[in-house]
Protein backbone atom coordinates (compact mmCIF):
# COMPACT_ATOMS: atom_id res chain seq x y z
CA UNK A 1 0.00 0.00 0.00
CA UNK A 2 1.36 3.52 -1.12
CA UNK A 3 1.71 5.95 1.83
CA UNK A 4 -0.89 8.09 0.31
CA UNK A 5 -3.32 5.13 0.05
CA UNK A 6 -3.13 4.76 3.36
CA UNK A 7 -3.53 7.97 4.53
CA UNK A 8 -6.56 8.25 2.41
CA UNK A 9 -7.69 5.60 3.70
CA UNK A 10 -7.31 6.33 7.37
CA UNK A 11 -9.07 9.13 6.81
CA UNK A 12 -12.27 7.45 5.27
CA UNK A 13 -12.43 5.02 8.47
CA UNK A 14 -11.30 8.18 10.81
CA UNK A 15 -15.26 9.50 9.38
CA UNK A 16 -16.88 5.88 9.88
CA UNK A 17 -15.32 5.97 13.62
CA UNK A 18 -16.66 8.91 14.26
CA UNK A 19 -20.11 7.77 13.71
CA UNK A 20 -19.38 4.53 15.77
CA UNK A 21 -17.59 6.73 18.79
CA UNK A 22 -20.89 8.52 19.55
CA UNK A 23 -21.86 5.10 20.77
CA UNK A 24 -19.57 4.79 23.67
CA UNK A 25 -15.87 3.63 24.36
CA UNK A 26 -14.22 1.82 21.97
CA UNK A 27 -12.76 -0.98 24.67
CA UNK A 28 -16.26 -2.11 25.33
CA UNK A 29 -17.97 -3.16 27.88
CA UNK A 30 -21.23 -4.80 27.07
CA UNK A 31 -23.35 -2.38 27.47
CA UNK A 32 -26.58 -2.78 25.92
CA UNK A 33 -27.30 1.19 24.73
CA UNK A 34 -23.69 1.12 22.55
CA UNK A 35 -24.92 -2.19 20.94
CA UNK A 36 -27.76 -0.85 20.19
CA UNK A 37 -26.65 2.27 18.28
CA UNK A 38 -24.72 0.17 16.70
CA UNK A 39 -27.41 -1.96 15.37
CA UNK A 40 -30.08 0.71 14.65
CA UNK A 41 -27.79 2.37 11.94
CA UNK A 42 -24.56 3.90 12.74
CA UNK A 43 -23.26 0.40 11.13
CA UNK A 44 -24.59 1.29 7.90
CA UNK A 45 -24.09 5.23 8.16
CA UNK A 46 -20.37 4.23 9.47
CA UNK A 47 -19.89 1.57 6.41
CA UNK A 48 -21.35 4.30 4.04
CA UNK A 49 -19.01 7.16 5.24
CA UNK A 50 -16.04 4.50 4.89
CA UNK A 51 -16.90 3.33 1.79
CA UNK A 52 -17.45 6.99 0.33
CA UNK A 53 -14.22 8.24 1.56
CA UNK A 54 -12.37 5.37 0.15
CA UNK A 55 -13.57 4.28 -3.07
CA UNK A 56 -10.84 5.77 -4.79
CA UNK A 57 -8.32 3.66 -2.64
CA UNK A 58 -10.17 1.14 -2.06
CA UNK A 59 -8.94 -1.36 -5.45
CA UNK A 60 -5.17 -0.76 -4.67
CA UNK A 61 -5.77 -1.58 -0.92
CA UNK A 62 -7.40 -4.67 -1.67
CA UNK A 63 -4.52 -5.74 -4.19
CA UNK A 64 -2.04 -5.52 -1.14
CA UNK A 65 -5.27 -7.88 0.68
CA UNK A 66 -7.92 -10.86 -0.60
CA UNK A 67 -7.19 -9.89 -4.22
CA UNK A 68 -3.49 -10.93 -4.20
CA UNK A 69 -3.45 -14.31 -2.52
CA UNK A 70 -0.22 -14.34 -0.66
CA UNK A 71 -1.02 -10.66 1.29
CA UNK A 72 -3.34 -9.95 4.47
CA UNK A 73 -4.28 -6.65 6.53
CA UNK A 74 -4.43 -6.98 10.02
CA UNK A 75 -5.45 -3.98 12.13
CA UNK A 76 -4.16 -3.97 16.42
CA UNK A 77 -4.99 -1.55 18.54
CA UNK A 78 -2.61 1.76 18.53
CA UNK A 79 -0.89 0.68 21.50
CA UNK A 80 0.48 -1.93 19.79
CA UNK A 81 2.87 0.06 17.83
CA UNK A 82 6.23 0.06 19.37
CA UNK A 83 7.50 3.47 20.83
CA UNK A 84 10.96 2.34 20.62
CA UNK A 85 10.67 1.08 17.43
CA UNK A 86 11.49 -2.53 16.33
CA UNK A 87 14.44 -2.81 18.72
CA UNK A 88 14.40 -6.35 21.22
CA UNK A 89 16.40 -4.77 23.36
CA UNK A 90 13.39 -2.19 24.40
CA UNK A 91 10.88 -4.71 23.86
CA UNK A 92 10.13 -5.52 20.72
CA UNK A 93 8.94 -9.21 21.08
CA UNK A 94 8.97 -8.78 24.89
CA UNK A 95 7.91 -6.33 27.63
CA UNK A 96 4.10 -6.77 28.63
CA UNK A 97 2.50 -7.98 25.20
CA UNK A 98 4.87 -10.68 24.61
CA UNK A 99 4.88 -12.38 21.21
CA UNK A 100 7.28 -13.46 18.14
CA UNK A 101 10.03 -10.90 17.35
CA UNK A 102 9.21 -11.55 13.55
CA UNK A 103 11.92 -9.87 12.27
CA UNK A 104 14.29 -11.10 14.02
CA UNK A 105 15.18 -14.71 15.09
CA UNK A 106 14.96 -16.26 18.68
CA UNK A 107 16.93 -18.73 20.76
CA UNK A 108 14.04 -21.10 21.26
CA UNK A 109 10.11 -20.75 21.21
CA UNK A 110 7.49 -21.86 23.26
CA UNK A 111 5.11 -24.72 20.84
CA UNK A 112 1.08 -25.22 21.06
CA UNK A 113 1.02 -26.23 23.83
CA UNK A 114 3.52 -24.20 25.73
CA UNK A 115 6.44 -26.30 25.90
CA UNK A 116 9.83 -25.32 24.96
CA UNK A 117 10.77 -25.27 20.93
CA UNK A 118 13.79 -24.60 19.12
CA UNK A 119 14.67 -21.61 16.58
CA UNK A 120 18.44 -20.92 16.89
CA UNK A 121 18.94 -23.13 19.11
CA UNK A 122 19.84 -26.62 18.15
CA UNK A 123 20.40 -27.83 21.25
CA UNK A 124 21.02 -26.10 24.88
CA UNK A 125 22.09 -27.39 28.44
CA UNK A 126 22.52 -26.10 32.06
CA UNK A 127 25.09 -26.93 34.34
CA UNK A 128 24.54 -28.89 37.67
CA UNK A 129 24.34 -25.35 39.86
CA UNK A 130 22.30 -23.93 37.80
CA UNK A 131 25.01 -20.71 36.32
CA UNK A 132 25.86 -21.56 33.21
CA UNK A 133 23.19 -22.15 30.03
CA UNK A 134 25.04 -23.45 27.05
CA UNK A 135 23.45 -22.97 23.88
CA UNK A 136 24.57 -23.97 20.65
CA UNK A 137 23.31 -22.60 17.53
CA UNK A 138 22.78 -22.94 13.56
CA UNK A 139 25.37 -22.30 11.13
CA UNK A 140 23.52 -21.39 8.09
CA UNK A 141 21.83 -18.39 9.33
CA UNK A 142 22.08 -15.16 7.72
CA UNK A 143 20.83 -11.75 8.31
CA UNK A 144 18.70 -10.05 5.45
CA UNK A 145 22.03 -7.44 4.74
CA UNK A 146 23.84 -10.83 3.47
CA UNK A 147 26.31 -11.43 6.90
CA UNK A 148 25.99 -14.64 8.84
CA UNK A 149 24.46 -14.82 12.51
CA UNK A 150 27.12 -15.98 14.67
CA UNK A 151 27.02 -16.53 18.41
CA UNK A 152 28.64 -12.97 18.79
CA UNK A 153 25.48 -11.82 17.33
CA UNK A 154 23.69 -13.39 20.25
CA UNK A 155 25.97 -12.50 23.37
CA UNK A 156 26.33 -8.74 21.94
CA UNK A 157 22.31 -8.93 21.74
CA UNK A 158 21.61 -10.20 25.48
CA UNK A 159 24.45 -7.96 26.96
CA UNK A 160 22.22 -5.05 25.23
CA UNK A 161 19.19 -6.22 27.18
CA UNK A 162 21.51 -6.45 30.62
CA UNK A 163 22.49 -3.53 30.19
CA UNK A 164 19.78 -1.40 28.69
CA UNK A 165 16.05 -3.26 28.59
CA UNK A 166 13.91 -1.49 30.98
CA UNK A 167 10.90 -3.54 29.94
CA UNK A 168 11.98 -7.00 30.88
CA UNK A 169 13.93 -8.22 33.60
CA UNK A 170 17.49 -9.55 32.97
CA UNK A 171 19.25 -9.24 36.50
CA UNK A 172 19.25 -12.63 36.28
CA UNK A 173 21.95 -12.52 33.19
CA UNK A 174 25.36 -12.22 34.62
CA UNK A 175 26.91 -12.04 30.71
CA UNK A 176 26.61 -13.68 27.44
CA UNK A 177 29.76 -14.90 25.74
CA UNK A 178 30.14 -16.48 22.47
CA UNK A 179 32.81 -19.36 22.85
CA UNK A 180 32.58 -19.98 19.38
CA UNK A 181 30.95 -19.45 16.42
CA UNK A 182 28.38 -21.42 17.04
CA UNK A 183 28.51 -21.81 20.91
CA UNK A 184 27.27 -19.19 23.17
CA UNK A 185 27.21 -19.38 27.20
CA UNK A 186 25.27 -17.65 29.56
CA UNK A 187 26.57 -16.96 33.45
CA UNK A 188 24.11 -16.51 35.48
CA UNK A 189 23.95 -14.53 38.76
CA UNK A 190 21.46 -16.72 40.60
CA UNK A 191 19.83 -19.83 38.95
CA UNK A 192 16.80 -19.71 36.62
CA UNK A 193 15.33 -22.28 35.35
CA UNK A 194 12.89 -20.60 33.27
CA UNK A 195 15.68 -19.33 31.36
CA UNK A 196 14.33 -21.26 28.04
CA UNK A 197 10.89 -18.92 28.30
CA UNK A 198 13.15 -16.05 28.34
CA UNK A 199 15.15 -17.22 25.17
CA UNK A 200 12.05 -17.72 23.21
CA UNK A 201 11.11 -13.64 23.14
CA UNK A 202 14.58 -12.06 23.21
CA UNK A 203 15.28 -11.31 19.11
CA UNK A 204 18.63 -11.93 18.25
CA UNK A 205 20.22 -8.29 16.68
CA UNK A 206 23.45 -8.00 14.08
CA UNK A 207 26.49 -6.73 16.05
CA UNK A 208 27.75 -5.07 13.11
CA UNK A 209 24.72 -3.19 12.23
CA UNK A 210 23.06 -2.17 15.26
CA UNK A 211 23.14 1.24 16.56
CA UNK A 212 20.66 4.70 18.15
CA UNK A 213 18.52 4.01 14.82
CA UNK A 214 17.98 0.20 14.56
CA UNK A 215 14.57 0.40 16.08
CA UNK A 216 13.81 2.50 13.26
CA UNK A 217 15.19 0.43 10.37
CA UNK A 218 15.63 -2.88 11.81
CA UNK A 219 17.93 -5.73 9.94
CA UNK A 220 17.06 -9.23 11.35
CA UNK A 221 17.07 -13.18 10.14
CA UNK A 222 13.88 -13.65 10.76
CA UNK A 223 10.70 -14.68 9.09
CA UNK A 224 9.96 -10.74 7.59
CA UNK A 225 11.85 -7.86 6.86
CA UNK A 226 10.47 -4.26 7.74
CA UNK A 227 9.74 -2.59 4.37
CA UNK A 228 7.90 0.42 5.32
CA UNK A 229 6.68 2.28 9.15
CA UNK A 230 4.55 5.07 8.36
CA UNK A 231 4.36 5.81 12.18
CA UNK A 232 1.09 6.20 13.82
CA UNK A 233 -0.55 4.33 10.90
CA UNK A 234 0.87 1.40 9.58
CA UNK A 235 3.82 -0.80 9.55
CA UNK A 236 4.50 -3.04 6.00
CA UNK A 237 6.29 -6.37 6.15
CA UNK A 238 7.58 -8.95 3.44
CA UNK A 239 9.17 -12.39 3.82
CA UNK A 240 12.45 -12.51 4.01
CA UNK A 241 13.46 -14.49 0.94
CA UNK A 242 16.60 -16.08 2.96
CA UNK A 243 14.81 -17.38 5.49
CA UNK A 244 16.37 -20.79 7.06
CA UNK A 245 13.04 -22.35 8.13
CA UNK A 246 9.44 -23.84 6.96
CA UNK A 247 8.40 -22.08 4.05
CA UNK A 248 6.66 -18.91 4.42
CA UNK A 249 3.13 -18.67 2.85
CA UNK A 250 1.88 -15.46 3.45
CA UNK A 251 4.99 -13.43 1.80
CA UNK A 252 3.40 -9.76 3.03
CA UNK A 253 1.59 -8.89 6.17
CA UNK A 254 0.37 -4.72 6.32
CA UNK A 255 -0.63 -4.07 10.13
CA UNK A 256 -2.86 -0.98 10.42
CA UNK A 257 -2.94 0.96 13.93
CA UNK A 258 -6.39 1.69 14.94
CA UNK A 259 -8.68 1.91 17.37
CA UNK A 260 -11.80 -1.04 18.03
CA UNK A 261 -14.25 1.31 16.10
CA UNK A 262 -11.92 2.07 13.19
CA UNK A 263 -11.19 -1.09 12.86
CA UNK A 264 -14.31 -1.86 12.89
CA UNK A 265 -15.48 0.13 10.12
CA UNK A 266 -12.04 -1.09 8.46
CA UNK A 267 -13.89 -4.13 8.39
CA UNK A 268 -17.07 -2.90 7.21
CA UNK A 269 -15.59 -1.54 4.06
CA UNK A 270 -13.57 -4.29 3.19
CA UNK A 271 -10.35 -2.67 4.17
CA UNK A 272 -8.72 -5.22 5.95
CA UNK A 273 -8.51 -8.69 6.12
CA UNK A 274 -8.74 -9.38 10.24
CA UNK A 275 -9.86 -6.85 12.58
CA UNK A 276 -10.00 -6.83 16.16
CA UNK A 277 -12.85 -6.61 18.15
CA UNK A 278 -14.56 -5.76 21.31
CA UNK A 279 -16.98 -7.98 22.87
CA UNK A 280 -19.81 -5.47 22.93
CA UNK A 281 -19.41 -5.08 18.66
CA UNK A 282 -18.56 -9.16 18.07
CA UNK A 283 -22.34 -9.11 17.42
CA UNK A 284 -22.28 -7.13 14.71
CA UNK A 285 -22.96 -9.24 11.30
CA UNK A 286 -20.25 -8.17 8.68
CA UNK A 287 -20.98 -9.40 5.24
CA UNK A 288 -18.26 -11.42 3.95
CA UNK A 289 -16.27 -11.93 7.04
CA UNK A 290 -16.82 -14.31 10.19
CA UNK A 291 -15.80 -13.52 13.71
CA UNK A 292 -12.45 -15.45 15.38
CA UNK A 293 -12.59 -16.27 18.78
CA UNK A 294 -9.28 -17.11 20.32
CA UNK A 295 -8.61 -18.30 24.24
CA UNK A 296 -6.44 -16.31 26.22
CA UNK A 297 -4.80 -16.09 30.02
CA UNK A 298 -5.54 -12.54 29.38
CA UNK A 299 -7.23 -12.58 32.59
CA UNK A 300 -8.39 -9.90 34.93
CA UNK A 301 -7.98 -10.27 38.92
CA UNK A 302 -8.36 -8.13 41.61
CA UNK A 303 -5.35 -7.74 44.50
CA UNK A 304 -6.86 -8.32 48.27
CA UNK A 305 -4.32 -6.80 50.74
CA UNK A 306 -4.02 -9.31 53.83
CA UNK A 307 -2.01 -7.09 55.86
CA UNK A 308 -3.99 -4.22 58.14
CA UNK A 309 -3.92 -1.28 57.94
CA UNK A 310 0.13 0.64 58.38
CA UNK A 311 2.10 2.87 56.63
CA UNK A 312 5.48 2.60 54.92
CA UNK A 313 7.21 5.65 54.14
CA UNK A 314 4.14 7.89 54.21
CA UNK A 315 2.19 4.97 51.63
CA UNK A 316 -1.13 3.48 53.60
CA UNK A 317 -0.76 -0.52 53.89
CA UNK A 318 -3.22 -3.01 54.14
CA UNK A 319 -6.88 -2.90 54.83
CA UNK A 320 -8.93 -3.55 57.70
CA UNK A 321 -11.89 -6.13 55.89
CA UNK A 322 -9.56 -7.68 53.62
CA UNK A 323 -7.00 -8.64 55.93
CA UNK A 324 -9.71 -10.89 57.27
CA UNK A 325 -9.58 -14.57 55.01
CA UNK A 326 -12.38 -15.20 56.02
CA UNK A 327 -13.44 -12.09 53.81
CA UNK A 328 -11.15 -12.86 51.01
CA UNK A 329 -12.28 -16.84 50.56
CA UNK A 330 -16.11 -15.63 51.19
CA UNK A 331 -15.41 -13.09 48.35
CA UNK A 332 -13.41 -15.60 46.12
CA UNK A 333 -16.34 -18.24 46.26
CA UNK A 334 -19.03 -15.70 46.52
CA UNK A 335 -18.92 -14.32 42.63
CA UNK A 336 -20.72 -15.79 39.62
CA UNK A 337 -18.21 -15.31 37.39
CA UNK A 338 -20.63 -16.58 34.64
CA UNK A 339 -22.82 -13.76 35.13
CA UNK A 340 -19.42 -11.31 34.71
CA UNK A 341 -18.83 -12.61 31.81
CA UNK A 342 -22.47 -12.74 30.19
CA UNK A 343 -23.34 -9.18 31.31
CA UNK A 344 -19.92 -7.47 30.97
CA UNK A 345 -18.31 -9.72 27.98
CA UNK A 346 -20.91 -10.66 25.90
CA UNK A 347 -19.92 -14.44 27.21
CA UNK A 348 -16.64 -14.35 25.20
CA UNK A 349 -14.29 -15.54 28.20
CA UNK A 350 -14.32 -17.86 30.66
CA UNK A 351 -13.97 -18.08 34.04
CA UNK A 352 -10.77 -17.30 36.01
CA UNK A 353 -9.12 -19.48 38.60
CA UNK A 354 -5.24 -17.93 38.94
CA UNK A 355 -2.75 -15.35 37.16
CA UNK A 356 -2.35 -19.18 34.99
CA UNK A 357 -5.44 -21.07 33.73
CA UNK A 358 -4.63 -23.49 31.09
CA UNK A 359 -0.92 -23.02 30.90
CA UNK A 360 1.32 -26.53 32.19
CA UNK A 361 2.20 -25.17 35.61
CA UNK A 362 -1.88 -24.37 36.93
CA UNK A 363 -2.97 -26.24 39.75
CA UNK A 364 -6.60 -27.40 39.29
CA UNK A 365 -7.29 -27.25 42.81
CA UNK A 366 -7.38 -23.23 42.36
CA UNK A 367 -11.21 -23.77 41.15
CA UNK A 368 -14.06 -22.98 43.20
CA UNK A 369 -17.76 -23.26 42.60
CA UNK A 370 -20.03 -20.23 42.82
CA UNK A 371 -21.59 -20.28 46.15
CA UNK A 372 -23.21 -17.44 47.64
CA UNK A 373 -24.60 -19.26 50.85
CA UNK A 374 -21.31 -21.25 51.84
CA UNK A 375 -19.83 -17.39 51.26
CA UNK A 376 -22.25 -16.17 53.69
CA UNK A 377 -21.68 -18.73 56.32
CA UNK A 378 -18.13 -17.80 56.24
CA UNK A 379 -18.58 -14.65 56.92
CA UNK A 380 -21.08 -15.40 59.76
CA UNK A 381 -18.94 -17.82 61.30
CA UNK A 382 -15.80 -14.90 61.27
CA UNK A 383 -17.86 -12.35 63.09
CA UNK A 384 -19.38 -10.55 60.50
CA UNK A 385 -22.79 -9.51 60.50
CA UNK A 386 -25.34 -7.86 59.10
CA UNK A 387 -26.30 -4.13 60.43
CA UNK A 388 -29.89 -2.51 60.14
CA UNK A 389 -28.76 -1.48 56.57
CA UNK A 390 -27.70 -4.81 55.59
CA UNK A 391 -24.18 -4.37 55.50
CA UNK A 392 -21.80 -6.39 57.32
CA UNK A 393 -19.74 -5.48 60.63
CA UNK A 394 -17.07 -6.98 63.02
CA UNK A 395 -15.95 -5.17 65.98
CA UNK A 396 -16.73 -2.20 64.73
CA UNK A 397 -15.37 -2.26 61.25
CA UNK A 398 -17.70 -1.97 58.47
CA UNK A 399 -17.68 -4.55 55.83
CA UNK A 400 -16.63 -1.69 53.28
CA UNK A 401 -13.65 -0.63 50.75
CA UNK A 402 -13.13 0.68 47.41
CA UNK A 403 -12.13 -1.75 44.03
CA UNK A 404 -10.08 0.74 41.25
CA UNK A 405 -10.16 0.54 37.79
CA UNK A 406 -8.16 2.49 35.31
CA UNK A 407 -10.04 5.28 33.47
CA UNK A 408 -10.73 4.86 29.77
CA UNK A 409 -11.02 0.50 30.24
CA UNK A 410 -14.76 -0.17 30.25
CA UNK A 411 -14.04 -3.47 30.57
CA UNK A 412 -12.42 -3.14 33.45
CA UNK A 413 -14.47 -0.63 35.17
CA UNK A 414 -17.63 -2.44 34.51
CA UNK A 415 -15.96 -5.42 35.66
CA UNK A 416 -16.07 -3.26 38.73
CA UNK A 417 -19.56 -2.18 38.75
CA UNK A 418 -20.50 -5.93 38.84
CA UNK A 419 -18.82 -7.16 41.61
CA UNK A 420 -19.77 -4.30 43.90
CA UNK A 421 -22.84 -5.75 42.91
CA UNK A 422 -22.54 -9.03 43.50
CA UNK A 423 -20.85 -8.41 46.65
CA UNK A 424 -23.83 -6.39 47.67
CA UNK A 425 -25.78 -9.34 48.00
CA UNK A 426 -23.13 -10.82 50.85
CA UNK A 427 -23.45 -7.59 52.79
CA UNK A 428 -20.26 -6.22 51.78
CA UNK A 429 -20.14 -2.46 50.29
CA UNK A 430 -18.13 -1.76 47.42
CA UNK A 431 -17.26 1.95 46.00
CA UNK A 432 -15.65 1.81 42.30
CA UNK A 433 -13.32 4.74 41.63
CA UNK A 434 -11.12 5.53 38.77
CA UNK A 435 -7.56 5.64 39.33
CA UNK A 436 -4.50 6.22 36.48
CA UNK A 437 -1.56 4.10 37.35
CA UNK A 438 0.64 7.27 38.34
CA UNK A 439 -1.32 5.95 41.19
CA UNK A 440 -2.61 2.99 41.49
CA UNK A 441 0.33 1.10 42.43
CA UNK A 442 0.53 2.87 45.48
CA UNK A 443 -3.22 3.01 46.84
CA UNK A 444 -2.94 -0.89 45.34
CA UNK A 445 -1.07 -1.57 48.53
CA UNK A 446 -4.21 -0.27 50.73
CA UNK A 447 -7.08 -1.39 48.41
CA UNK A 448 -8.18 -3.71 45.67
CA UNK A 449 -7.62 -3.19 41.79
CA UNK A 450 -8.84 -4.29 38.80
CA UNK A 451 -5.12 -5.88 36.98
CA UNK A 452 -4.84 -7.71 33.65
CA UNK A 453 -1.98 -10.02 33.70
CA UNK A 454 -1.37 -13.57 31.42
CA UNK A 455 1.74 -14.69 30.44
CA UNK A 456 3.28 -17.67 28.65
CA UNK A 457 6.01 -18.09 31.55
CA UNK A 458 5.79 -18.91 35.23
CA UNK A 459 7.40 -16.05 36.00
CA UNK A 460 3.82 -14.00 36.35
CA UNK A 461 3.38 -16.19 39.39
CA UNK A 462 6.55 -15.09 41.12
CA UNK A 463 6.47 -11.28 40.14
CA UNK A 464 2.93 -11.30 41.66
CA UNK A 465 3.33 -13.13 44.78
CA UNK A 466 7.16 -13.34 46.11
CA UNK A 467 7.67 -11.78 48.86
CA UNK A 468 10.54 -8.66 48.05
CA UNK A 469 12.83 -8.40 50.83
CA UNK A 470 13.29 -4.61 50.37
CA UNK A 471 9.73 -4.12 51.94
CA UNK A 472 8.71 -7.79 53.39
CA UNK A 473 5.91 -8.74 51.28
CA UNK A 474 4.69 -9.21 47.50
CA UNK A 475 5.33 -5.91 44.75
CA UNK A 476 1.96 -5.50 43.91
CA UNK A 477 -0.12 -5.95 47.08
CA UNK A 478 1.16 -6.56 50.91
CA UNK A 479 1.61 -10.72 50.71
CA UNK A 480 3.97 -12.69 52.06
CA UNK A 481 4.30 -16.18 52.63
CA UNK A 482 7.70 -18.37 53.03
CA UNK A 483 6.34 -21.55 52.00
CA UNK A 484 4.88 -20.08 49.09
CA UNK A 485 8.60 -18.28 48.50
CA UNK A 486 10.61 -21.33 48.90
CA UNK A 487 8.30 -23.55 46.45
CA UNK A 488 9.35 -20.88 43.79
CA UNK A 489 12.61 -20.30 44.97
CA UNK A 490 13.08 -24.05 44.61
CA UNK A 491 11.68 -23.73 41.00
CA UNK A 492 14.28 -20.83 39.73
CA UNK A 493 17.29 -23.17 41.11
CA UNK A 494 15.99 -26.27 39.34
CA UNK A 495 18.07 -27.79 36.17
CA UNK A 496 15.06 -29.36 34.66
CA UNK A 497 12.52 -26.54 33.11
CA UNK A 498 9.35 -29.10 32.97
CA UNK A 499 9.93 -30.61 36.19
CA UNK A 500 9.47 -27.43 37.85
CA UNK A 501 5.86 -26.93 36.58
CA UNK A 502 4.87 -29.40 40.19
CA UNK A 503 6.90 -26.64 42.03
CA UNK A 504 5.11 -23.87 40.51
CA UNK A 505 1.92 -25.72 41.20
CA UNK A 506 2.83 -26.43 44.75
CA UNK A 507 3.05 -22.54 45.23
CA UNK A 508 -0.24 -22.20 44.44
CA UNK A 509 -1.46 -24.94 46.58
CA UNK A 510 0.61 -27.68 48.65
CA UNK A 511 -2.34 -29.18 50.37
CA UNK A 512 -2.25 -26.67 53.38
CA UNK A 513 -1.01 -23.54 52.04
CA UNK A 514 -0.89 -21.51 49.54
CA UNK A 515 -2.56 -18.77 47.20
CA UNK A 516 -6.17 -20.19 46.54
CA UNK A 517 -9.14 -20.87 48.55
CA UNK A 518 -8.00 -22.91 51.22
CA UNK A 519 -4.91 -20.57 51.64
CA UNK A 520 -4.02 -16.93 51.62
CA UNK A 521 -6.11 -16.20 48.84
CA UNK A 522 -4.43 -12.65 48.40
CA UNK A 523 -5.97 -11.88 44.88
CA UNK A 524 -8.82 -13.58 43.42
CA UNK A 525 -9.44 -14.03 39.69
CA UNK A 526 -12.40 -12.74 37.52
CA UNK A 527 -12.39 -14.04 34.08
CA UNK A 528 -9.87 -14.78 30.78
CA UNK A 529 -10.74 -12.26 27.83
CA UNK A 530 -11.41 -14.09 24.60
CA UNK A 531 -9.24 -12.17 21.96
CA UNK A 532 -11.30 -11.13 18.97
CA UNK A 533 -11.70 -10.68 15.55
CA UNK A 534 -13.42 -10.13 11.72
CA UNK A 535 -12.04 -12.70 9.55
CA UNK A 536 -12.43 -12.33 6.01
CA UNK A 537 -14.32 -15.10 4.27
CA UNK A 538 -11.37 -17.28 2.72
CA UNK A 539 -8.21 -16.48 5.06
CA UNK A 540 -7.35 -19.43 6.83
CA UNK A 541 -5.70 -18.12 9.87
CA UNK A 542 -3.19 -20.51 11.31
CA UNK A 543 -3.89 -22.57 14.87
CA UNK A 544 -3.37 -19.88 17.77
CA UNK A 545 -1.77 -20.76 20.66
CA UNK A 546 -3.55 -19.42 23.89
CA UNK A 547 -3.21 -15.66 23.70
CA UNK A 548 -1.25 -13.83 26.80
CA UNK A 549 -2.08 -10.45 28.24
CA UNK A 550 -2.55 -7.87 25.10
CA UNK A 551 -4.62 -7.80 22.14
CA UNK A 552 -1.91 -6.81 19.76
CA UNK A 553 0.74 -8.86 18.04
CA UNK A 554 0.06 -12.15 19.15
CA UNK A 555 -2.66 -13.05 16.46
CA UNK A 556 0.12 -12.29 13.94
CA UNK A 557 2.52 -15.16 15.72
CA UNK A 558 2.03 -17.43 12.47
CA UNK A 559 1.03 -15.87 10.19
CA UNK A 560 3.90 -16.63 7.64
CA UNK A 561 1.54 -19.74 7.72
CA UNK A 562 -2.03 -18.17 7.28
CA UNK A 563 -3.25 -19.17 3.22
CA UNK A 564 -5.98 -17.55 1.51
CA UNK A 565 -8.18 -20.84 0.47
Amino acid sequence: MKKNTLIAFILAVTLAAAALSGCGSSAGNGGTAQQDAVQQGTAQSGQAAATQGAEATSESVREDAGQVRDSVIVTMPSTSEPEAGFDPVYGWGAGEHVHEPLIQSTLTTTTADLKIGKDLATDYTVSEDGLTWTVMIRSDVKFTDGEPLTASDVAFTYNLCVQNSSVNDFTMLKEAVAVDDTTVEFHMNTPFSIWPYTMAIVGIVPEHAYDENYGQNPIGSGRYLMKQWDKGQQVIFEANPDYYGDEIKMEKLTVLFMDEDAALAAAMAGQADVAHTAASYADQAIDGYQLFQVASVDNRGINLPTAAPQDRDGIPIGNAVTSDAAVRRAINIGIDREEMIDNVLNGFGTPAYSVCDKMPWYNQAAQVAYEPDAARQLLEEAGWMEGSDGIREKDGVRAAFTVMYTPGDSVRQALAEDLANQLRELGIEVTTEGAGWDVAYDKAQAQPLVWGWGAHTPMELYNIYHTLPATGSAEYSPYSNKTVDSYMDEALKAGDLESTYELWQKAQWDGKTGVIQEGDIPWVWLCNVDHLYYVRDGLQVAEQKIHPHGHGWSIVNNVDQWEWK
